[in-house]
């Protein structure tokens, strides 16, 4: 079997663009009309220029290949142009193309990934959201700790038993910095607004993307303690590991990241230094599937556990699923909400979800089918890409 053709999708996200501003997916074809799809995330460019990359590596290395040697085309991906490196915009690259290639083989097998890798351990997946708006929404559910707290008693309602927020405020690419007093008093006022409302039905996640410096991680973490949050998301920026260290020796709550990671050498500095003891790896972008694995296993071997970020697509969505099954330490997914709207329309058949807990496949391959059409019908010709950070200080 070879690889002999692809196919890539810019896909524009539609308001409220929950999930990122658009999403850019990946076809391979094999000499036996065999499909795979793969899906890249959040490269830093503009999407027109991401899909000529993917095009760039696919016709370098992929076209002829066969899709069950991963190992080697990974290999070979991965050292293009003498790299050997976890650079974000190649590994998000190889990431979907050798999601694709998995999608390939499980279809060839007939067997869903997950039985490819270890088999089943988990029946079904439990899974979290965000809090977010509606449109009837008077005022912010970002800033408005009630209507938040509001918000999360409805998501138990409807089986959610984890809930994320970020109150700490905008992140900006002059981070970390030193949180002000009002910045953290209203970050502790939602926890413990959120914490009334849902009692010990619901775990708190409490996510921020590396805006504080260590001692302003740490005050923080002090205020937060009594509510017993699940975790304490990328309290700091990701490229330090020893300041992250710092922040988890100071705290009793998990520290949690790793979406703006890759490969399974930026996760061993992680575990090494223990820095973290929940690895939120995006498949997306960390390497694909099979080093996904690895670092789940690296992470069990730690008593570290996996929970696969998400603000994409659904094929990523498909491919954390996939890991997540087969995973011992997996603990919960990230979703976007029910993985309804146009997370379902865009697929042929939407993910399952029920009551709090996505129920994993068992169709081969990643178990989802790309809608064409439909990804044909929202082409990106927007200028922004997928996340953006503000370009001055936060005061």
């Amino acid at each position: 079997m070879k690889i002999v053709d692809l196919k890539t999708y810019s896909v524009a996200n539609p308001p409220p663009h929950y999930g990122g501003r658009y999403w850019v997916f990946l076809k391979l074809t094999t000499d036996t009309g065999i499909e795979g799809y793969g899906e890249a995330y959040a490269i830093p460019f503009h999407p027109k220029i991401v899909v000529r990359m993917i095009e760039d590596v696919c016709e370098r290395y992929v076209l002829g290949s066969d899709p069950f040697k991963i190992e080697r085309l990974w290999r070979v991906v991965y050292s293009s142009c003498y790299t050997q490196r976890s650079d974000l915009s190649m590994m998000g690259v190889l990431s979907a193309i050798e999601m694709a290639c998995w999608d390939i083989i499980g279809k060839e097998l007939n067997k869903p990934v997950y039985e490819l890798l270890g088999g089943q351990v988990h029946e079904r997946l439990r899974s979290y959201t965000y809090i977010y708006p509606k449109a009837s929404d008077k005022t912010d559910v970002y800033t408005d700790a009630d209507l938040a707290a509001e918000r999360a008693a409805e998501y138990v309602a409807q089986g959610f038993t984890a809930v994320k927020f970020d109150p700490v405020g905008p992140y900006t690419a002059f981070d970390p910095r030193q949180l002000s007093l009002v910045a953290l008093d209203r970050a502790e006022t939602f926890v413990r607004k959120i914490r009334d409302a849902v009692g010990n039905k619901c775990d708190l996640l409490f996510g921020t993307h590396g805006q504080m410096t260590t001692s302003s991680a740490i005050r923080l973490a002090k205020r937060l303690e009594p509510y017993d949050p699940l975790w304490f998301e990328e309290p700091v920026p990701p490229e330090n590991v020893e300041e992250m260290a710092r922040v988890a020796r100071s705290t009793s709550i998990p520290i949690a990241t790793g979406e703006r990671l890759a490969t399974k050498y930026e996760f061993r500095a992680l575990l090494e230094k223990q820095a973290a003891s929940i690895l939120q790896l995006a498949l997306g972008r960390s390497g694909g599937i099979l080093e996904a694995k690895k670092i789940a296993g690296m992470a069990e071997a730690h008593y570290a556990q996996i929970a696969p970020h998400l603000y994409c697509g659904p094929i990523e969505g498909a491919a954390n699923i996939q890991i997540d099954t087969c995973s011992p330490n997996f603990l919960i997914q990230e979703g976007i909400g029910k993985w309804d709207g146009f997370h379902a329309e865009i697929l042929k058949r939407p993910i399952h979800w029920q009551e709090g807990y996505i129920i994993p496949p068992t169709e081969p391959g990643l178990g989802v089918e790309l809608n064409e059409e439909v990804a044909a019908k929202h082409p990106y010709t927007d200028d922004q890409l997928h996340l953006e950070m503000l370009d001055r200080p936060v005061v």
